[in-house]
């Protein structure tokens, strides 16, 4: 089957049941993932012009090799690997049937990152990046970018793989694609520490059932301290959705609630409480979205509100507030207009259409926006 893909043509398998889900035994290219690719072509765009030396590309588990083949039409020197001899010889077919520069080497991800350097490499595993993090620290000169699709061990659907894989308590709150995302910076950061480089997340998003972050890297080890210090835990009210957060690696979690009494305060973390991308890269990055992208709208109006992100820890879903209330919700752009004048900073979060973030507690934001 072929396929077309920004400024590529290439051939994958005929797709075959949950290949959507990118599973099944000769899938190697997974379709739904296009809005990631479009963006990861996007930040390589916007990164090539914040540090111009930056030239080498490592998508270090490449499958069909699409990703590696968008980075090459883009000018970058890229290096694909993969452990799977059919999708070694995939993805050198689709090069050459491109005619575009690249090696495709049949090797392990981690042994190559060990051995090699390269200015930008590209985790895309299916499951975890976990097993690949160390490596690619220690292999990345500039910019690391990593995506993660076991969502429900993320967000504390599944509570205790999330704990194994990640280091870190997760929960499974109604912000809970933002919680996977921060709990996976979280264990990105804590191990890029461990080699005194600190991984700072210049662009991320959630999408679909997926988390995906970019992060710039700098090799002194005060900054990675200054990253650690970033870190830390969200409690959670279950009864009245009130939360808090405090910074450090060591957990002061209320016995009760501090707005409604109750005990049943569930904490999460160690968490990336930072900010989950810059501000100015974010909208660089959107710039660099073109026409001839597939989710090319979808790309900007998602990097849009990302970049107007407030950068509170976590955020709130409107019609999840409302029926806690008891009560109808309104028209998002009237809400939040209400949050502002009332004295709040509020905006949209790109985690879904209903989700938002103010500096404004639960009960501000009832009062705030009381019909």
């Amino acid at each position: 089957m072929r396929v077309t893909e920004g400024k590529v043509e290439f051939e994958v398998p005929d797709a075959r049941d949950g290949a959507s889900e990118g599973r099944g035994d000769d899938v190697f290219y997974n379709p739904t993932q296009e809005l990631n690719r479009d963006v990861t072509v996007a930040v390589l765009r916007a990164y090539a012009d914040r540090e111009p030396r930056a030239e080498s590309y490592l998508d270090a588990t490449t499958a069909s090799g699409v990703r590696a083949l968008r980075a090459a039409s883009e000018g970058w020197a890229v290096t694909a690997a993969d452990t799977d001899p059919d999708a070694v010889s995939l993805a050198r077919e689709n090069f050459d049937r491109a005619d575009l520069p690249g090696e495709v080497v049949e090797r392990n991800a981690n042994a190559l990152m060990h051995e090699s350097t390269f200015d930008v490499i590209d985790v895309d595993p299916f499951g975890t990046p976990v097993p690949f993090a160390d490596a690619a620290f220690v292999g990345a000169r500039d910019l690391v970018a990593v995506t993660a699709t076991d969502t429900a061990p993320l967000c504390g659907a599944h509570f205790e793989s999330g704990v194994r894989s990640y280091g870190a308590v997760p929960r499974n709150t109604d912000y809970h694609p933002e919680m996977g995302l921060r709990v996976l910076l979280s264990a990105m950061v804590r191990t890029a520490a461990r080699y005194d480089i600190a991984a700072r997340p210049v662009c991320s998003h959630v999408s679909r059932h997926y988390a995906r972050t970019y992060l710039e890297l700098d090799g002194r080890a005060t900054k990675a301290d200054d990253c650690i210090d970033e870190l830390g835990y969200v409690h959670h009210c279950e009864d009245c959705l009130t939360r808090e957060h405090e910074f450090g690696l060591i957990a002061h979690p209320p016995d009760d609630c501090p707005a409604c009494g109750g005990n049943r305060v569930v904490t999460a973390g160690p968490l990336w409480l930072g900010a989950i991308r810059d501000r100015e890269f974010v909208a660089a990055v959107r710039d660099a979205v073109d026409d001839g992208m597939g989710e090319a709208a979808r790309a900007r109006r998602m990097l849009d509100t990302v970049a107007a992100e407030l950068d509170e820890p976590t955020h709130y879903d409107q019609h999840r507030l409302c029926k806690q209330w008891g009560r109808s919700a309104n028209a998002m752009d009237e809400f939040l207009s209400d949050l502002r004048a009332a004295g709040y900073e509020a905006s949209r979060a790109h985690y879904g259409g209903t989700t938002f973030k103010t500096d404004a507690d639960v009960a501000a934001i009832r009062s705030a926006t009381a019909e």
